[in-house]
């Protein structure tokens, strides 16, 4: 949830932390704050936007090659000045930034209250550098073993990064289901929540394991673990991201650019995926695993927000073509529900930052009653692509605007692919459905495209609707998960209430809502059930709903009923999702602008929700 980065080398560290956390603003926006160690600590903090914090510091002198900064999303404490990390130990030898949640920290921090220790902030991870200090002058020993015996008493999640004054030239680095990735460059480490701000510098990168403590100087580093075993030759990952991928690249939001990529970022979804001589799939993350695949009675999928309503798409391709139940699970309830898990099921876990606190956690649960464990992510060397035991990437590039949507198309043609790659393990489709699919796959990025060209009609259509109080998403089959992310998507960046429903289920509740001021959107192709949703407009109709319609070119019925239609290109039922999906997210994104919101850091949200 919060960015963390830090730095120890030869270079000046500020303006390398304040690149970093405005790479790292995704997580995390409530407060930001710097330290830097000469002889002393040099702090600042400040409510509001990394902006805010810069303007604060603005004309300060500083100076010095090791620091770190923080870019906060508030858990425990109000978002304020005082409860911004960096936070201090109570002699301020230590300081430290946090991301992440310690549960225990009450227990903690009523033993050091009555030890004498006072407390500024409200906040957990002002707790646990004081339970750091106090065991550093209690037991007279380094640093890092103070920062150990720590956090084997903490229960929770952190990423965390420590100096202290007394060892100035250290940096203490540790993680636990909370993202930390450590970029080695001559004679300087970077650290951050993810390699956004390392790469102008360096794209070699170790990312820690749950319970590892890295010790940083300028020169080595060394890695232990919780037990105080060595790890010897960490593994360093290259990362493969350009600098330009992080910026806007003149577009004036992240979510318009990553809307706009869309086509790009399906086709590097599946190039290479298809064999264009058979028309078979080939997903190399999945051979290792091809028996117990072809052996599965059951997937279940698990996965939060977006990902989750990619989930449901992917129960519908699932079972239409390999022939296999599918079961979606949102991961926070499949983590406390006792779920039933056989060794012959299958679980697909899905999320775009791979660091999902609660998706890591069913995924554990699904590894501890034997089942086999799959990852749908994109980002390479996270949390969820280690922990599973096979995968598949998505190659959505960096999505940097908190509201997915490449993620999102990325995520459904992946798992189209791995649908048509389980029904041709079973051989349980026949040939021509799933040539079907795969021809038309690569024909969706120009599908893509084609609809982007109508953003100009679409920036009508919201200037029309940007005052409305609710909005309505209904759709049928396939387009039922796209009626719920349609609704998402308004809800996270324009804070308008919107709900998604099946088509089907409108008369049993929702049609009750439905006025003169009502905006209903439907998405409605040409499929097997087109008639049905035809019937669902004009009883909406029927009641003065003004009616918003996602329809296939060339659609002769709907235009005589709704008040505005969106045309997007034929395609196999199964495809439709990657293409209507598209209007919604440019519909949410305008109607967002002309609200006047921060549509790339809509409020209370973070980018990755790496704590419960």
């Amino acid at each position: 949830m919060c960015g963390i980065v830090g730095y120890i080398g030869y270079r000046e560290a500020f303006p390398i932390l304040i690149n970093g956390l405005k790479r790292l603003e995704y997580r995390g926006y409530d407060s930001a704050g710097i330290a830097m160690l000469n002889d002393d600590f040099t702090i600042y903090k400040k409510k509001g936007k990394v902006a805010d914090l810069e303007n604060f510091i603005n004309g300060a002198e500083l100076h010095g090659s090791l620091g770190m900064g923080h870019t906060r999303w508030a858990t425990h404490g109000a978002p304020n000045d005082i409860n911004s990390h960096p936070h201090q130990s109570a002699s301020n030898s230590f300081v430290i930034i946090h991301n992440g949640i310690i549960e225990n920290y009450a227990i903690l921090k009523k033993e050091l209250l009555e030890k004498g220790y006072t407390f500024k902030s409200d906040t957990d991870t002002e707790v646990l550098i004081q339970l750091i200090e106090d065991i550093y002058n209690q037991d007279d020993i380094p640093a890092e073993e103070a920062v150990r015996k720590a956090l084997k008493r903490v229960i929770g999640a952190f990423g965390i990064v420590v100096l202290c004054k007394p060892e100035n030239g250290k940096m203490i680095v540790a993680r636990r289901s909370s993202p930390i990735a450590i970029g080695i460059g001559e004679g300087e480490y970077i650290v951050a929540s993810d390699a956004t701000p390392i790469i102008e510098y360096t794209k070699d990168v170790i990312y820690l394991n749950d319970d590892e403590i890295a010790i940083l100087t300028t020169d080595s580093h060394r890695i232990i673990n919780i037990k105080n075993e060595e790890i010897e030759s960490p593994f360093i990952e290259r990362v493969e991201m350009e600098v330009e991928a992080l910026e806007k690249g003149g577009y004036e939001h992240f979510m318009l650019k990553e809307i706009f990529e869309q086509p790009t970022s399906i086709a590097d979804s599946m190039r290479g995926r298809i064999d264009p001589q058979t028309n078979t799939v080939w997903l190399g993350g999945l051979v290792d695993v091809r028996d117990q695949l072809e052996r599965a009675r059951r997937f279940i999928i698990v996965a939060c927000g977006t990902s989750w309503h990619a989930g449901l798409v992917a129960e519908y391709l699932f079972e239409e073509y390999a022939r296999i139940p599918v079961e979606v699970e949102y991961a926070s309830e499949f983590r406390y529900r006792n779920p039933i898990i056989k060794k012959d099921d299958v679980i697909i876990a899905i999320s775009q930052s791979g660091e999902t606190a609660d998706t890591l956690a069913a995924i554990k649960i699904a590894k501890q009653e034997g089942a086999l464990v799959l990852g749908v992510c994109n980002v390479v060397g996270s949390s969820i692509a280690r922990e599973t035991h096979a995968g598949v990437y998505t190659h959505a590039g960096p999505e940097i605007g908190v509201a997915s949507t490449k993620a999102f198309t990325a995520q459904v043609t992946a798992l189209t692919l791995m649908a048509i790659y389980v029904s041709e393990l079973k051989d349980s489709v026949i040939r021509h459905k799933a040539r079907e699919v795969t021809d038309g796959l690569l024909q969706i990025p120009s599908k893509v495209r084609k609809i982007i060209s109508q953003n100009e009609k679409i920036i009508e259509i919201a200037s029309l609707f940007k005052d409305a109080s609710n909005f309505l998403y209904l759709g049928r089959g396939y387009h039922f998960p796209v009626a719920l992310e349609g609704a998402l998507k308004l809800k996270e960046i324009s804070y308008i209430h919107a709900e998604g429903y099946p088509a089907a289920e409108m008369k049993h509740g929702p049609i009750a809502l439905i006025d003169e001021n009502m905006p209903v959107v439907f998405i409605a192709t040409q499929d097997e059930s087109y008639e049905k949703v035809v019937s669902n407009i004009e009883e909406v109709v029927a009641r003065k709903g003004r009616v918003i319609a996602v329809v296939t070119e060339g659609d002769q019925t709907i235009p005589d009923l709704a008040e505005f239609v969106i045309e997007i290109p034929q395609a196999a039922p199964a495809l439709q999702p990657l293409l209507s999906v598209i209007p919604l997210q440019l519909l949410s994104y305008h109607i967002a602008v002309m609200r006047g919101c921060n549509v790339d850091q809509p409020r209370n949200l973070a980018k990755s929700v790496t704590v419960e």
